[in-house]
């Protein structure tokens, strides 16, 4: 049916029209696996930076990525992809064509419970609060269907701030302790994540070659101010992880069920 016919001419929404330039979805899919520099972007794409920190500009001002400076070298910074604003700019892209693509309520990113478990191993600098937290995170919201592990370059107190927000989930990671990267360094995993700028400059290889990804987090042991401000900056790191967490088990299940499919 036509426009004269009843039914106005439509623009594709912004998110396609955004997201749909080859370059800038090359970026968006290279940033949603690990948190990237602009020289590895530029590296990955083949393009020369003017271009990428052009194309980066445009998804910054959409919403879709922003920047944290390097805790590692203050001269660098690292692209981050808000793959949750994605995840509801695709769905309201899918419900403005029609409303049966809204997604089914509580369909939930679980991995097959009577697979392998996966093995991820969470790095930061001290093991004390951002890795411990990732631990135990993945552990409860992959129902123990993925094996994690945590260390650190130069390991510290667990941080009682760490076990207070973790507490506050119903989960217990007091007596858990800080570990050195020499501890975990001869095991095999399927995905080693630095959580940490500083430690990703420092981390060696691992037997078997895992899938290396960086979450780059700020630190909330840094962060100033009183009791309920220190607290604060945990609890968001906390709710970060839990974002990431659950967009990685959502990644393993998918790529288990296509190996199963070309098995």
């Amino acid at each position: 049916m036509t426009a004269a016919a009843g039914h106005p001419e439509s623009s594709p929404p912004p998110f396609l029209r955004l997201a749909g330039h080859p370059l800038r979805w090359r970026l968006l899919g290279e940033l949603a696996r690990s948190d990237r520099r602009v020289g590895e972007l530029c590296a990955l794409a083949g393009r020369r930076q003017s271009l990428v920190s052009y194309h980066l500009r445009q998804l910054r001002h959409g919403g879709l990525v922003s920047t944290r400076r390097s805790a590692a070298d203050g001269r660098d910074t690292y692209y981050v992809l808000d793959l949750t604003r994605c995840g509801e700019l695709l769905t309201s892209a899918g419900v403005s064509l029609h409303p049966g693509l809204a997604p089914s309520p509580g369909l939930r990113a679980v991995l097959e419970v009577d697979a392998a478990p996966a093995r991820v191993l969470f790095l930061c600098t001290g093991n004390s609060a951002r890795s411990q937290m990732a631990e135990a995170l993945v552990e409860r919201l992959s129902g123990g269907a993925v094996s994690a592990a945590s260390a650190g370059s130069h390991p510290k107190t667990l941080h009682p701030g760490a076990v207070r927000v973790m507490r506050d989930r119903g989960i217990d990671i007091a007596g858990r302790r800080s570990k050195h990267l020499s501890e975990v360094m001869g095991r095999r995993f399927d995905y080693v994540i630095s959580l940490c700028d500083r430690v990703r400059e420092v981390c060696p290889e691992f037997p078997g070659a895992p899938e290396p990804i960086h979450w780059s987090i700020p630190d909330p042991a840094r962060e100033g101010g009183g009791d309920e401000q220190a607290l604060a900056a945990f609890e968001r790191t906390a709710a970060e992880l839990e974002t990431r967490i659950h967009f990685l088990i959502g990644a393993i299940n998918a790529t288990r069920l296509e190996a199963t499919e070309h098995a």
